[in-house]
Protein backbone atom coordinates (compact mmCIF):
# COMPACT_ATOMS: atom_id res chain seq x y z
CA UNK A 1 0.00 0.00 0.00
CA UNK A 2 1.27 3.32 -0.72
CA UNK A 3 -0.01 5.46 1.28
CA UNK A 4 1.44 3.01 4.78
CA UNK A 5 3.77 5.27 5.75
CA UNK A 6 1.89 7.95 5.54
CA UNK A 7 -1.28 6.00 8.29
CA UNK A 8 1.90 4.96 10.15
CA UNK A 9 2.92 8.93 11.44
CA UNK A 10 -0.63 9.70 11.22
CA UNK A 11 -1.65 6.63 13.53
CA UNK A 12 1.63 8.10 16.05
CA UNK A 13 0.25 11.59 15.76
CA UNK A 14 -2.87 11.05 17.10
CA UNK A 15 -2.17 8.96 19.82
CA UNK A 16 0.79 10.76 21.04
CA UNK A 17 2.81 7.64 20.22
CA UNK A 18 6.70 8.42 19.33
CA UNK A 19 7.70 7.68 15.88
CA UNK A 20 10.30 4.96 15.60
CA UNK A 21 13.64 6.76 13.79
CA UNK A 22 14.62 4.23 11.91
CA UNK A 23 11.23 3.07 9.82
CA UNK A 24 11.65 7.22 8.84
CA UNK A 25 14.90 7.19 7.54
CA UNK A 26 13.59 4.22 5.23
CA UNK A 27 10.95 6.96 3.62
CA UNK A 28 10.78 8.43 0.67
CA UNK A 29 10.31 12.07 1.97
CA UNK A 30 9.13 13.41 -1.30
CA UNK A 31 6.18 10.99 -1.47
CA UNK A 32 5.40 11.11 1.75
CA UNK A 33 5.03 14.74 1.19
CA UNK A 34 3.14 14.73 -1.55
CA UNK A 35 0.80 12.40 0.04
CA UNK A 36 0.06 14.05 3.05
CA UNK A 37 -0.24 17.19 1.63
CA UNK A 38 -3.13 15.99 -0.76
CA UNK A 39 -4.50 14.24 2.10
CA UNK A 40 -4.04 18.15 4.65
CA UNK A 41 -2.02 16.33 6.42
CA UNK A 42 1.08 17.84 6.46
CA UNK A 43 0.99 18.97 9.90
CA UNK A 44 -0.28 16.09 11.32
CA UNK A 45 2.78 13.90 10.21
CA UNK A 46 5.58 16.85 11.08
CA UNK A 47 4.44 16.47 14.99
CA UNK A 48 5.01 12.85 14.31
CA UNK A 49 8.40 13.48 12.87
CA UNK A 50 9.31 15.47 15.42
CA UNK A 51 8.81 13.08 17.99
CA UNK A 52 11.55 10.98 16.75
CA UNK A 53 14.17 14.09 15.96
CA UNK A 54 12.87 14.44 12.12
CA UNK A 55 13.17 17.83 11.14
CA UNK A 56 11.79 18.07 7.20
CA UNK A 57 11.65 21.76 6.16
CA UNK A 58 8.83 21.49 4.13
CA UNK A 59 6.48 19.65 6.87
CA UNK A 60 7.98 22.07 9.33
CA UNK A 61 6.55 24.90 7.84
CA UNK A 62 3.11 23.19 7.33
CA UNK A 63 3.31 22.62 11.18
CA UNK A 64 3.82 26.59 12.13
CA UNK A 65 1.77 27.63 9.14
CA UNK A 66 -1.17 25.25 10.38
CA UNK A 67 -0.38 26.77 14.18
CA UNK A 68 -0.72 30.63 13.20
CA UNK A 69 -3.63 29.59 10.92
CA UNK A 70 -5.63 27.92 13.55
CA UNK A 71 -4.53 30.69 16.10
CA UNK A 72 -5.76 33.80 13.69
CA UNK A 73 -9.09 32.66 12.92
CA UNK A 74 -9.97 31.11 16.46
CA UNK A 75 -9.05 35.24 17.24
CA UNK A 76 -11.36 36.21 14.86
CA UNK A 77 -13.71 33.35 15.57
CA UNK A 78 -14.05 34.95 19.13
CA UNK A 79 -14.42 38.54 17.67
CA UNK A 80 -17.08 37.75 15.19
CA UNK A 81 -19.09 35.40 18.54
CA UNK A 82 -19.19 38.69 20.46
CA UNK A 83 -20.80 40.83 17.51
CA UNK A 84 -23.48 37.64 17.13
CA UNK A 85 -24.25 37.96 20.91
CA UNK A 86 -24.44 41.36 21.00
CA UNK A 87 -26.96 41.18 18.31
CA UNK A 88 -28.95 38.53 19.14
CA UNK A 89 -28.32 36.14 17.09
CA UNK A 90 -27.46 32.43 17.97
CA UNK A 91 -24.50 30.39 16.19
CA UNK A 92 -23.00 27.04 16.62
CA UNK A 93 -19.69 26.26 15.62
CA UNK A 94 -19.31 23.22 13.38
CA UNK A 95 -17.10 20.51 12.17
CA UNK A 96 -13.42 20.96 12.34
CA UNK A 97 -13.76 24.04 14.49
CA UNK A 98 -14.86 22.11 17.35
CA UNK A 99 -12.43 18.79 16.30
CA UNK A 100 -9.08 20.98 16.10
CA UNK A 101 -9.25 21.31 20.01
CA UNK A 102 -9.65 17.05 20.23
CA UNK A 103 -5.90 16.26 18.53
CA UNK A 104 -3.37 16.04 20.76
CA UNK A 105 -1.65 19.28 20.10
CA UNK A 106 -3.08 22.38 19.13
CA UNK A 107 -2.45 23.26 15.33
CA UNK A 108 -2.30 19.23 14.47
CA UNK A 109 -5.30 19.20 12.46
CA UNK A 110 -5.13 21.71 9.75
CA UNK A 111 -8.20 24.06 8.94
CA UNK A 112 -9.53 25.63 5.84
CA UNK A 113 -12.11 27.46 7.40
CA UNK A 114 -14.07 27.62 10.03
CA UNK A 115 -17.81 26.72 9.59
CA UNK A 116 -20.71 28.03 11.77
CA UNK A 117 -24.20 27.85 11.73
CA UNK A 118 -26.18 30.83 12.51
CA UNK A 119 -30.52 31.94 12.14
CA UNK A 120 -31.03 32.21 8.84
CA UNK A 121 -33.49 34.89 9.11
CA UNK A 122 -30.53 37.43 10.06
CA UNK A 123 -28.18 36.40 7.03
CA UNK A 124 -28.18 40.54 6.16
CA UNK A 125 -27.32 41.29 9.80
CA UNK A 126 -24.37 38.65 10.12
CA UNK A 127 -23.38 39.95 6.38
CA UNK A 128 -22.99 43.65 8.19
CA UNK A 129 -21.13 42.09 11.03
CA UNK A 130 -18.76 40.26 8.88
CA UNK A 131 -18.18 43.75 6.68
CA UNK A 132 -17.32 45.58 10.08
CA UNK A 133 -15.08 43.16 10.98
CA UNK A 134 -12.96 43.09 7.89
CA UNK A 135 -14.35 40.51 6.61
CA UNK A 136 -14.87 40.49 2.64
CA UNK A 137 -17.76 38.88 1.20
CA UNK A 138 -16.98 35.95 -1.13
CA UNK A 139 -20.48 34.15 -1.84
CA UNK A 140 -23.83 35.72 -0.05
CA UNK A 141 -27.53 33.81 -1.35
CA UNK A 142 -26.61 31.88 -3.54
CA UNK A 143 -26.42 28.74 -1.33
CA UNK A 144 -26.99 27.07 2.03
CA UNK A 145 -24.16 29.14 3.55
CA UNK A 146 -22.38 32.27 2.70
CA UNK A 147 -18.81 32.83 2.58
CA UNK A 148 -16.43 35.51 4.08
CA UNK A 149 -12.59 36.36 3.92
CA UNK A 150 -10.22 38.35 5.96
CA UNK A 151 -6.39 38.56 4.82
CA UNK A 152 -4.10 36.99 5.82
CA UNK A 153 -5.80 33.70 6.15
CA UNK A 154 -9.48 34.05 7.83
CA UNK A 155 -12.17 31.59 6.31
CA UNK A 156 -15.37 31.63 7.67
CA UNK A 157 -18.39 29.50 6.13
CA UNK A 158 -21.55 30.79 7.39
CA UNK A 159 -24.54 27.93 7.27
CA UNK A 160 -27.47 29.27 6.78
CA UNK A 161 -28.39 25.53 6.80
CA UNK A 162 -26.34 22.11 7.21
CA UNK A 163 -27.61 20.67 4.04
CA UNK A 164 -28.52 22.21 1.31
CA UNK A 165 -31.90 22.17 -0.61
CA UNK A 166 -31.52 19.34 -3.23
CA UNK A 167 -28.96 17.22 -1.34
CA UNK A 168 -29.62 14.01 -0.12
CA UNK A 169 -33.21 14.07 0.70
CA UNK A 170 -32.99 12.76 3.89
CA UNK A 171 -30.16 14.45 5.29
CA UNK A 172 -32.11 18.18 3.88
CA UNK A 173 -35.16 16.97 6.35
CA UNK A 174 -33.51 15.43 9.20
CA UNK A 175 -31.17 18.71 9.58
CA UNK A 176 -33.59 21.59 8.80
CA UNK A 177 -35.03 20.78 12.16
CA UNK A 178 -31.58 20.88 13.75
CA UNK A 179 -32.44 23.77 16.08
CA UNK A 180 -34.43 21.07 18.51
CA UNK A 181 -31.13 19.52 19.01
CA UNK A 182 -29.42 22.57 20.10
CA UNK A 183 -28.08 23.03 23.70
CA UNK A 184 -27.37 26.14 25.89
CA UNK A 185 -28.72 28.88 27.05
CA UNK A 186 -26.86 31.59 25.54
CA UNK A 187 -26.64 32.59 22.12
CA UNK A 188 -24.24 30.54 21.22
CA UNK A 189 -25.33 26.55 20.93
CA UNK A 190 -23.56 23.25 20.79
CA UNK A 191 -24.71 19.51 20.18
CA UNK A 192 -24.77 17.00 22.38
CA UNK A 193 -22.01 14.44 21.76
CA UNK A 194 -23.74 12.38 20.39
CA UNK A 195 -25.97 14.44 17.91
CA UNK A 196 -22.40 16.28 17.02
CA UNK A 197 -20.87 12.99 15.95
CA UNK A 198 -23.92 12.08 14.08
CA UNK A 199 -23.66 15.36 12.04
CA UNK A 200 -20.03 15.12 11.26
CA UNK A 201 -20.57 11.51 10.07
CA UNK A 202 -23.37 12.73 7.76
CA UNK A 203 -20.97 15.75 6.23
CA UNK A 204 -18.42 12.99 5.59
CA UNK A 205 -20.91 10.40 4.11
CA UNK A 206 -22.12 13.77 1.83
CA UNK A 207 -18.56 13.95 0.44
CA UNK A 208 -17.90 10.39 0.39
CA UNK A 209 -20.94 9.51 -1.66
CA UNK A 210 -19.76 12.66 -4.07
CA UNK A 211 -16.16 13.03 -4.46
CA UNK A 212 -14.67 11.04 -2.22
CA UNK A 213 -13.37 12.05 1.14
CA UNK A 214 -9.81 11.83 2.53
CA UNK A 215 -7.73 10.12 4.98
CA UNK A 216 -7.94 13.22 7.05
CA UNK A 217 -11.57 12.75 7.99
CA UNK A 218 -10.99 9.22 9.12
CA UNK A 219 -8.53 10.78 11.72
CA UNK A 220 -11.25 13.01 13.01
CA UNK A 221 -13.45 9.92 13.62
CA UNK A 222 -10.94 8.06 15.49
CA UNK A 223 -9.68 11.52 18.08
CA UNK A 224 -13.33 12.07 18.08
CA UNK A 225 -14.49 8.49 19.26
CA UNK A 226 -11.02 8.53 21.62
CA UNK A 227 -11.89 11.99 23.21
CA UNK A 228 -15.81 11.01 23.83
CA UNK A 229 -18.03 7.68 25.39
CA UNK A 230 -20.38 7.59 23.05
CA UNK A 231 -24.35 6.21 23.15
CA UNK A 232 -24.09 3.68 20.51
CA UNK A 233 -27.24 2.67 20.47
CA UNK A 234 -28.88 6.57 20.35
CA UNK A 235 -26.43 7.15 17.47
CA UNK A 236 -27.32 3.44 15.51
CA UNK A 237 -31.04 4.79 16.08
CA UNK A 238 -30.41 8.28 14.42
CA UNK A 239 -27.92 6.91 11.42
CA UNK A 240 -30.65 4.89 10.21
CA UNK A 241 -33.33 7.46 10.06
CA UNK A 242 -30.74 9.48 7.98
CA UNK A 243 -30.03 6.74 5.65
CA UNK A 244 -26.05 6.18 6.71
CA UNK A 245 -26.05 3.40 9.53
CA UNK A 246 -24.01 1.54 7.44
CA UNK A 247 -21.60 4.34 6.13
CA UNK A 248 -21.10 5.02 10.09
CA UNK A 249 -21.13 1.13 11.19
CA UNK A 250 -17.74 1.08 8.12
CA UNK A 251 -16.48 4.14 9.01
CA UNK A 252 -16.32 3.63 12.63
CA UNK A 253 -14.75 0.43 12.33
CA UNK A 254 -12.10 1.06 9.15
CA UNK A 255 -11.10 3.84 11.75
CA UNK A 256 -10.69 2.48 15.01
CA UNK A 257 -8.84 -0.67 13.12
CA UNK A 258 -6.88 1.93 11.02
CA UNK A 259 -5.56 4.28 13.72
CA UNK A 260 -5.14 1.47 16.66
CA UNK A 261 -3.13 -0.82 14.70
CA UNK A 262 -5.57 -3.70 14.77
CA UNK A 263 -5.73 -6.43 11.65
CA UNK A 264 -8.06 -4.44 8.71
CA UNK A 265 -10.85 -6.83 7.76
CA UNK A 266 -11.66 -7.00 4.14
CA UNK A 267 -14.60 -4.43 3.74
CA UNK A 268 -11.94 -2.45 5.75
CA UNK A 269 -9.52 -1.85 3.03
CA UNK A 270 -12.21 -1.85 0.23
CA UNK A 271 -12.97 1.50 2.24
CA UNK A 272 -9.65 2.84 2.87
CA UNK A 273 -8.88 2.46 -1.00
CA UNK A 274 -11.48 4.30 -2.29
CA UNK A 275 -10.29 7.05 0.65
CA UNK A 276 -7.11 6.81 -0.49
CA UNK A 277 -7.56 7.47 -3.87
CA UNK A 278 -10.19 10.33 -3.43
CA UNK A 279 -7.62 12.86 -1.24
CA UNK A 280 -9.37 15.68 0.79
CA UNK A 281 -11.75 17.11 -1.10
CA UNK A 282 -12.64 13.98 -3.68
CA UNK A 283 -11.98 13.57 -6.92
CA UNK A 284 -14.16 14.17 -10.10
CA UNK A 285 -13.57 10.53 -11.40
CA UNK A 286 -15.21 9.61 -7.75
CA UNK A 287 -17.84 12.58 -8.43
CA UNK A 288 -18.91 11.30 -11.71
CA UNK A 289 -19.37 7.60 -11.15
CA UNK A 290 -21.24 8.22 -7.79
CA UNK A 291 -23.69 10.48 -9.84
CA UNK A 292 -24.10 8.15 -12.67
CA UNK A 293 -25.13 5.34 -10.07
CA UNK A 294 -27.54 7.97 -8.25
CA UNK A 295 -29.20 9.35 -11.15
CA UNK A 296 -29.37 5.98 -12.88
CA UNK A 297 -30.05 5.47 -16.88
CA UNK A 298 -26.16 5.19 -17.49
CA UNK A 299 -23.25 7.49 -18.75
CA UNK A 300 -25.31 8.67 -21.92
CA UNK A 301 -28.52 10.14 -19.66
CA UNK A 302 -25.91 11.47 -17.38
CA UNK A 303 -24.09 13.47 -19.53
CA UNK A 304 -27.66 14.60 -20.76
CA UNK A 305 -28.39 15.66 -17.35
CA UNK A 306 -24.99 17.40 -16.59
CA UNK A 307 -24.12 19.35 -19.52
CA UNK A 308 -27.87 20.20 -20.37
CA UNK A 309 -29.88 20.25 -17.40
CA UNK A 310 -32.71 17.83 -15.37
CA UNK A 311 -34.03 15.42 -17.99
CA UNK A 312 -37.43 14.36 -15.90
CA UNK A 313 -39.07 16.14 -12.93
CA UNK A 314 -37.26 13.65 -10.23
CA UNK A 315 -33.84 15.20 -11.77
CA UNK A 316 -35.29 18.59 -11.56
CA UNK A 317 -36.49 18.21 -7.92
CA UNK A 318 -33.33 16.47 -6.75
CA UNK A 319 -30.88 18.19 -8.85
CA UNK A 320 -27.50 18.14 -7.02
CA UNK A 321 -26.52 21.06 -9.08
CA UNK A 322 -29.97 23.17 -8.90
CA UNK A 323 -27.99 24.93 -5.62
CA UNK A 324 -24.89 26.68 -7.99
CA UNK A 325 -28.12 27.82 -10.48
CA UNK A 326 -30.38 29.31 -8.00
CA UNK A 327 -31.87 31.81 -10.18
CA UNK A 328 -32.35 29.68 -13.03
CA UNK A 329 -34.55 27.75 -10.55
CA UNK A 330 -36.40 30.38 -9.12
CA UNK A 331 -37.40 31.99 -12.42
CA UNK A 332 -38.42 29.37 -14.20
CA UNK A 333 -38.39 30.81 -18.12
CA UNK A 334 -34.54 31.41 -17.74
CA UNK A 335 -33.87 27.47 -17.95
CA UNK A 336 -34.19 27.39 -21.31
CA UNK A 337 -30.54 29.47 -21.26
CA UNK A 338 -28.99 26.54 -18.39
CA UNK A 339 -27.43 24.30 -20.86
CA UNK A 340 -25.82 27.18 -22.57
CA UNK A 341 -24.88 28.96 -18.97
CA UNK A 342 -23.82 25.18 -17.78
CA UNK A 343 -21.33 24.91 -20.62
CA UNK A 344 -19.76 27.72 -20.90
CA UNK A 345 -19.16 27.83 -16.93
CA UNK A 346 -17.66 24.57 -17.07
CA UNK A 347 -15.35 25.59 -20.36
CA UNK A 348 -14.67 28.61 -18.69
CA UNK A 349 -13.47 27.05 -15.36
CA UNK A 350 -11.74 24.34 -17.38
CA UNK A 351 -14.13 22.21 -16.19
CA UNK A 352 -15.61 20.59 -19.43
CA UNK A 353 -13.04 18.34 -20.74
CA UNK A 354 -12.29 17.06 -17.58
CA UNK A 355 -15.28 15.96 -16.61
CA UNK A 356 -16.12 14.84 -19.93
CA UNK A 357 -13.18 12.51 -19.78
CA UNK A 358 -14.59 11.36 -16.15
CA UNK A 359 -17.74 10.12 -17.92
CA UNK A 360 -16.16 8.59 -20.76
CA UNK A 361 -13.67 6.95 -18.23
CA UNK A 362 -16.93 6.07 -15.78
CA UNK A 363 -16.80 2.35 -14.38
CA UNK A 364 -20.28 2.18 -14.09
Amino acid sequence: MEAEDLIYLVSCAVNGVKADPERIAGMDMDELYEQANRHYLTATVAHALETAGVKEERFVKAKKHSALKNAQMDMEMSEVFAELDAAGIWHMPLKGTILQHMYPVYGMRQMSDHDILFDAKRADDVKSIMEKLGFSVEHFGTSHHDVYHKEPVSNFEMHRELFALGSDEKLYEYYRKIQGRMLGDGFEKQLSPEDFYIYMIAHEYKHYSAGGTGLRSLADTYVYLKKNKLDLEYVAVEAKKIGIADFENANRSLARHLFSGDVLTDADKDMLEYILSSGVYGTINHRVENDIQKIGGGKIRYALYRFIGPVSKRDARYDIYARGYPLFYKYKILLIFLPFYRTFRAMGAGRFMREARAIKDAKV
